[in-house]
């Protein structure tokens, strides 16, 4: 009897002790080569301008498009005239349904897996890129349902997204990403057709692609359409304490006013941010005026060019037009 006292009091002791020191959260992996470099937006220096966004990445070996431009051939020009061969990329992350995002994958699929079948063979969505966007006409505004079919006929997998998840050591994708502050960046008064009925489209798929570097985080944004500084927000909850070394991409601030620009910087400037590459929909103005806020000098927040990268170690190289 006294032994079996003894062990329950060592098992209640040990239970106690647990839960005063929880284990440790286990270190995440991180990043320590990584390059990005812009193939869609409307900047060009050289190559094809458009309304549209895409960028390469290219970390610890690994290659994954960052969407895929509007027009149908523009990712696949510019890539060829910057000597990039895409046809060693299998995954490709689809940020959100718009066109000026999804144009183009089904021209790189068709033409890169004639020199190789795995090509952009795997697309990152988030949960919602396939709810119907009913038009006022009656028609169907989302183009993803139709390209769904057409992908799919190719041998081409989508794999849905709900939450984070590392797609590869270092690398996170959000999924949908929680709107904690109202950062309305977002144009239409479309609606989308939800499980919870029709609702305003306020693009709930849209997500991002977290790099975890020993220099802190880089966030890589198709348009930030949930917010950069809620984006940043759930980043924070997966990666607490670490710095934000670098947001690339589309932040769709090109029709914010400047006290939401301003209140931008100033998240920002929380979160510790270093560099800002603003491609596509963040706007010309709106990437001086954080710079400026920032005080930042002129190579930390340039906007972003076809051809234009980021390498971890080095900073932005802008391209002699964005420069």
């Amino acid at each position: 009897m006294l032994f079996r006292r003894l062990l329950l009091a060592i098992a209640f002791m040990t239970a106690l002790a647990q839960s005063q020191n929880p284990p440790a959260r286990p270190a995440h992996a991180q990043v320590h080569t990584l390059k990005v470099t812009i193939l869609s937006t409307m900047l060009a220096d050289p190559g094809i301008g458009e309304w549209g966004f895409s960028a390469l990445v290219e970390a610890d070996g690994h290659r994954v498009l960052v969407d895929t431009g509007y027009r149908p051939d523009t990712v696949l020009q510019n890539a060829k005239e910057l000597g990039i061969d895409l046809s060693t990329v299998q995954d490709v992350i689809l940020t959100h349904n718009h066109d000026d995002h999804v144009g183009g994958l089904m021209t790189l699929r068709r033409e890169l897996m004639k020199q190789n079948p795995a090509a952009l063979s795997r697309a990152h969505v988030a949960t919602g890129i396939f709810y119907s966007r009913p038009s006022a006409k009656g028609g169907e505004d989302n183009a993803m349902i139709a390209i769904k079919k057409e992908y799919e006929a190719t041998g081409g997998k989508f794999i849905v997204h709900d939450h984070a998840e590392e797609i590869f050591p270092g690398a996170w994708l959000t999924g949908p990403v929680p709107r904690v502050y109202p950062e309305h960046n977002w144009s239409d008064a479309g609606k989308v057709q939800t499980p919870a009925g029709l609702v305003e489209d306020n693009i709930p798929e849209d997500q991002s692609l977290v790099i975890n570097t020993p220099q802190g985080l880089v966030l890589i944004s198709g348009c930030g359409h949930a917010g950069v500084i809620n984006t940043l927000t759930m980043a924070e909850g997966e990666f607490p304490n670490e710095p934000v070394y670098a947001i690339l991409g589309g932040f769709h601030l090109f029709p914010a006013t400047d006290a939401q620009v301003d209140w931008t910087a100033d998240k920002l400037k929380g979160f510790g941010t270093s560099y800002l590459l603003g491609a596509h929909c963040t706007g010309i103005d709106s990437v001086y005026r954080i710079r400026e806020r920032m005080g930042w000098p002129r190579g930390s927040a340039v906007v972003g060019a076809i051809g234009a990268t980021f390498v971890l170690g080095e900073g932005i190289h802008p391209g002699a037009l964005a420069h």
